[in-house]
């Protein structure tokens, strides 16, 4: 998934003595085990898998039936949690200390909140969290808080320029734009050419962050303590992507919602770019013009005024939570399912990426999607870490939306949501002119 669905945060002490839903009690069970004799360990771990129910879960469930293989002393007790629901039921059990589970799908939004809460175990140097060098960049920093690692990256994902080879070839144009200005220009010799739009934008705020990401900025600054949404750097930003509209190269928005209108358009050919991640692909295969899957080119993100590129990373950690009364089996099946060999079975079953660099084999690389996003990767920007995160595209997504249908001014909108933001969320921040 992209970024979390953002809910208030819930204030409580974890009580670490607190039934774990599933989880067996008694001495053997702190995590030692998992290390030293992982086949001595038994028990019962409790996941919810906050996958899609229809498209990736069963493939997620074979790896579960696979892990009782190799562990037959250890039950999983699966559950497949809705996505737009387990933030706020993780929270509500967590915080209760009932009905938790041991281990939890979480989006990379959620892990920095759900640590400071206390509601997570620091999986530093445990067997949860086995050869963290060999994951990628990106994916492991938004596991982490506060120097520790609170998860383990199971999946990941980016944003990407989607394009028509047919309509570029048309139009003259040999190759994928570079940069917003190159995006521009194809858009103009497209629609001279033939006929059709140039590039989709989602009034989404998490697709504002790579036209943050090319003025070498973005929402906040953790290090400084500074809200840079608003700064010259970001306004010059959101001011390229403004142009774009205003110049006809990307067509209005109509609202967050008319986002689905625009790909429709796209998978149809009345749309030559567009901007959005793996998960988008599927849906647009199945369009007229995506008949012959070769027709869909996938490049990096265009670079801005700076030279820089850049997307945000999404994705999944698994996450223990700090409660539960079986950090062994949680440990082990933590690491089992983030293993490279998992990763590659998930990933040729669904099209999920891999947070893996040994996941990307040649089987996994064979996908031209697979291996498209896998370069676009290259230049991701990890999210900043702080509980935080995901609520702060909510401000942002009621400015943006108003600025990308051209009802708000740039500048207006960053101030407001600038000031929004240190108002309620991030009190303890300057804001950086």
């Amino acid at each position: 998934m992209r970024r979390g669905i953002s809910v208030a945060a819930v204030v409580g002490v974890l009580a670490l003595t607190a039934t774990a839903c599933g989880g067996d009690g008694g001495s053997g069970n702190d995590g030692s085990k998992a290390a030293s004799d992982p086949g001595s360990v038994s028990g019962t771990v409790t996941w919810w898998d906050t996958s899609d129910a229809t498209n990736e879960a069963p493939a997620f469930k074979k790896l579960v039936s696979a892990f009782e293989q190799k562990y037959p002393k250890i039950k999983v007790e699966y559950v497949n949690v809705p996505f737009d629901q387990a933030q706020q039921k993780f929270k509500t059990a967590a915080a209760t200390g009932k009905g938790a589970p041991d281990v939890l799908r979480s989006d990379v939004g959620w892990t920095p909140g759900f640590a400071q809460l206390g509601y997570l175990k620091d999986l530093t140097g445990t067997a949860a969290l086995d050869k963290p060098e060999d994951f990628l960049e990106g994916p492991l920093k938004n596991a982490a808080y506060q120097g520790k690692t609170y998860g383990v990256p199971q999946v990941t994902d980016t944003l990407g320029l989607l394009y028509n080879k047919e309509l570029f070839a048309k139009a003259g144009i040999a190759g994928p734009p570079a940069t917003w200005q190159e995006v521009k220009d194809a858009a103009a010799k497209i629609k001279d050419k033939t006929g059709a739009e140039g590039i989709g934008l989602s009034p989404d705020s998490y697709y504002s962050l790579p036209f943050l990401y090319g003025e070498n900025s973005d929402m906040v600054d953790v290090a400084k303590k500074k809200i840079t949404i608003s700064s010259a750097a970001s306004r010059k930003g959101i001011e390229t992507a403004v142009d774009l509209v205003k110049s006809g190269a990307a067509p209005k928005p109509a609202g967050t919602d008319g986002y689905n209108a625009l790909k429709t358009d796209f998978k149809n050919g009345k749309l030559s770019m567009l901007i959005d991640g793996p998960w988008a692909t599927k849906e647009i295969f199945g369009g007229d013009a995506y008949k012959s899957k070769d027709n869909l080119g996938i490049a990096a993100i265009p670079a801005g005024s700076t030279g820089t590129a850049g997307a945000p990373v999404g994705g999944h950690n698994l996450v223990v939570y700090a409660g539960s009364k079986n950090f062994d089996a949680s440990y082990l099946f933590t690491r089992f399912m983030t293993e490279a060999a998992q990763q590659e079975q998930a990933s040729t079953s669904v099209g999920v990426l891999p947070t893996r660099k040994s996941a990307y084999t040649e089987k996994v690389l064979a996908d031209p999607v697979r291996s498209a996003y896998y370069q676009a990767l290259s230049k991701a920007h990890a999210r900043p870490a702080i509980p935080q995160g995901g609520d702060l595209f909510t401000d942002w997504l009621k400015h943006y939306t108003q600025i990308l249908t051209l009802k708000e001014e740039p500048k207006d909108g960053l101030d407001a949501t600038a000031k929004a933001w240190q108002s309620a969320l991030l009190k303890d921040y300057g804001i950086e002119e």
